[in-house]
């Protein structure tokens, strides 16, 4: 009877007090509910006064006056505290009577909001090795973790069953920790992860956060999750680390991930990265660093992925990629996998970038380190595009062989760019070093571009890898060879720096080669530059083979190689040099034709190889035409068809390397200077200067006081040769021994 006389006496009081005040009924159970005076109007109790009734705005709730430990009063607030305290739990509810519902059992509190007037917050505070925060809200909230230490062994430790956006808070100099348990206790409802939303989460402060999940996701999300600022650490997790349905956007914080699934996943939609800092550390198989079933954007921030998991991935999109902007570094070691199809097997390969599209660079700066037996550094099912940025790709992956589909025996290698279709490098500086068996550096089954009228690509392609036998053996071995750049269509070179030493070709396609312009250089290759058609119009080509420099070829006819295959090597422009150790510095299978330019070739040291070889013919209707060669009995002067004259001079003893070469005419002006880099006895040559009826002499030796470029003396004084040949030309085609 004292008891609710008491507490009559404060409810009457409470109405008289001014319309800001609350009053707070605080019960046994350490909860607190507060009530707005103003919009108390009526107070009562039961028949046997054991409850009493608060009637506020329009709504009745009764109170066992058992349970009323004491009254207070105090401001008005639109957050709501919650305090964890071991199996027990403190909550201030200012919001009991608008809407706001809390329960709890031990430390499982369970919130239910129908209040749509206004955001409120959930200030989450203490430590529960057994608490779990449930929330059901009609309206946008926000939930503020401060140093909340939380661990729920059967299930999430916050469980947002709100569709509605929630506002993560994480208060500067704040540190939260949340931890689920091994196994979830059976559920009607969705109870995805460690820290799991139905709606929309965006993290904000600059507090920290730790999520642990032993059997499931750590964040999740069935909407979106947008990272503005904080730095969240998940030292674990059962699957993804970051798992959403809606899009992913990071725009400032830090992340950082160890996950047995994803690190962070999109199921359908946007990945979005922006800002801020993300570690991601995977050791599973086919698993990703950061995944996107649809779009993947990075525009900036800084993104290190470690990928050790076979047929794993660092950036996943099952849509396009755009790489805008920022930092990524890659690092992966996953080996292919081999899947069982047909009558073998289908390979799925670990990559640090792959898109089930097209992946375009246009500003990020993209570091690739990859160890994985068929690791690829960047693929696409589609196309490649790099418009700009800074792409460095490291792979020691070897290839081997295996039974495909059709229980055919195949091979797969690695590579550090790869494309389905095109792959087009406009712009940019790029990279890329592959020392595995069979590894390739560049390699689209459709075409490849290389620069733009004004867009110079910087462009860097090394192999060093060992070719190894995919069947056969012998000379109708097949093998699996450490190609540079290699294109089953057309390869445009524009412009750009293209600098290529490889343990194979250089550039070989199955199509074409065309180069307008650029300066190419291929230090070391076995064969320079491939291709049933190849066109010269501008640039700068530097070719060093052990094979041949330049080989148009269209495969083995019937009768073998000397047979006109009708490939072409056409040069109208530019400036060549080609130069080869044991083959040919040029090697035409079909026909050649030059129509301008400037073409040096440097031949072997030894026959049968040739400086210049061509099954077909050799029509040269402008352009100058030097090249020191072997006394192979295949050597052949120009076709008698040509426009332009052309000389075959063939010297009776050895002109050795770095020995002066010179032709001039009967006023000692200079026709050619040349100083061949390997012995030669044949010198072919062909200028437009070079005029019928004039007499012309031939000297060896000596010393040049010129610009000597590429074996090519320019200006200066000749002096201290031997006069070897006096001659006039006479004809298109003039051969003659010296």
């Amino acid at each position: 009877m004292k008891k609710s006389a008491f507490i009559l006496i404060c409810l009457v009081f409470a109405l008289g007090l001014s319309a800001q005040e609350y009053l707070y009924v605080h019960t046994t159970g350490h909860m607190a509910l507060g009530a707005p005076v103003s919009a108390t109007d009526s107070l009562y109790f039961s028949a046997d006064r054991s409850i009493v009734f608060i009637r506020c705005a329009g709504k009745v709730s009764g109170i066992d006056v058992s349970a009323i430990d004491s009254i207070s009063f105090g401001p008005g607030s639109a957050t709501v505290s919650v305090n964890y305290s071991g199996n027990a739990v403190r909550i201030i509810n200012p919001l009991a009577f608008e809407g706001i519902t809390v329960k709890a059992s031990g430390a499982q509190v369970t919130v239910n909001s129908t209040n749509t007037s206004q955001e409120v917050t959930y200030d989450l505070t203490g430590n529960s090795g057994n608490g779990q925060f449930k929330l059901y809200s009609l309206h946008p909230y926000r939930l503020q973790l401060n140093n909340l230490t939380l661990t729920n062994s059967n299930g999430p430790a916050l469980n947002l069953q709100s569709a509605k956006r929630g506002a993560v808070v994480l208060p500067e100099g704040t540190s939260s920790s949340l931890t689920d348990g091994p196994a979830y206790a059976a559920s009607t409802e969705d109870q995805k992860a460690t820290f799991f939303s139905e709606g929309q989460l965006v993290f904000e402060g600059k507090g920290s956060l730790t999520v642990n999940s032993l059997s499931n996701h750590a964040v999740c999300s069935d909407d979106y999750i947008e990272f503005q600022n904080g730095s969240l650490t998940i030292p674990s997790s059962g699957k993804d680390g970051m798992h959403c349905n809606g899009h992913f956007r990071m725009t400032g914080g830090s992340l950082n991930i160890t996950s047995t699934g994803d690190g962070i996943e999109s199921e359908e939609a946007l990945v979005s990265v922006e800002g801020g800092s993300i570690t991601v550390v995977n050791a599973s198989a086919d698993v990703s660093g950061i995944k996107s079933d649809s779009l993947l954007n990075v525009s900036g921030g800084s993104i290190q992925l470690t990928v050790k998991g076979n047929q794993s991935k660092g950036l996943k999109s099952g849509q396009k990629m755009l790489l805008s902007g920022g930092e990524i570094t890659i690092a992966t070691s996953g080996s292919v996998y081999l899947a069982t199809s047909g009558s073998g097997y289908d390979p799925a390969y670990c990559a640090a970038i792959k898109s089930d599209t097209e992946v375009e660079i246009n500003g990020s700066t993209i570091t690739i380190g990859a160890t994985g037996n068929g690791n690829k550094g960047i693929s696409a099912a589609t196309d490649i595009n790099i418009l700009s940025g800074t792409v460095s790709i490291t792979n020691s992956g070897n290839g081997a062989t295996y039974k495909n589909s059709k229980g055919v025996t195949d091979s797969y290698n690695a590579t550090c760019l790869t494309a389905d279709r095109n792959i087009s490098i406009l712009g940019g500086s790029i990279t890329t070093s592959c020392s595995g068996s069979g590894g390739r550096g560049i390699n689209a089954d459709g075409t490849l571009t290389i620069g733009g009228v004004n867009q110079s690509p910087g462009l860097n392609v090394t192999t060093t890898g060992s070719k190894f036998v995919i069947s056969g053996s012998g000379q109708s071995a097949e093998y699996c060879e450490a190609k540079a750049i290699k294109c089953d269509g057309e390869i445009t070179i524009h412009n750009g720096t293209i600098k290529i030493a490889s343990a194979d070709d250089g550039i070989k396609s199955k199509t074409s080669v065309t180069i307008n312009g650029g300066d190419i250089s291929v230090s070391n290759s076995v064969e320079g530059i491939e291709a049933p058609f190849i066109t010269m119009n501008n640039g700068t080509v530097h070719v060093q083979a052990s094979n041949d420099g330049i080989n148009t070829s269209k495969g083995t006819t019937n009768g073998g190689t000397e047979q006109n295959d009708g490939s072409i090597f056409s040069m109208n422009g530019g400036y060549l040099v080609s130069g080869a150790t044991q083959g040919d510095a040029v090697d035409c299978n079909g026909n050649i034709v030059m129509t301008g330019g400037t073409m040096i070739l440097h031949g072997p040291p030894s026959q049968p190889e040739e400086a210049i070889d061509f099954n077909g013919t050799f029509n040269m209707s402008g352009g100058f035409f030097i090249a020191g060669s072997t006394n192979s009995n295949m050597t052949k002067p120009m076709s008698s068809t040509s426009g332009q004259y052309g000389l075959l001079l063939k010297s009776s003893s050895i002109v050795s390397a770095n020995t002066i070469f010179r032709i001039q005419d009967n006023t000692g002006k200079d026709l050619v200077t040349f100083k061949p880099a390997r012995n030669a006895y044949y010198f072919l040559f062909s200028s437009p200067v070079l005029k019928t009826g004039t007499s012309y002499s031939v000297y060896t030796g000596g010393s040049c006081t010129g610009t000597l470029q590429d074996g090519l003396y320019s200006g200066g004084t000749y002096s201290g040769g031997t006069l070897r040949k006096s001659f006039t030309v006479s004809s298109k085609v003039t051969t003659l021994s010296f």
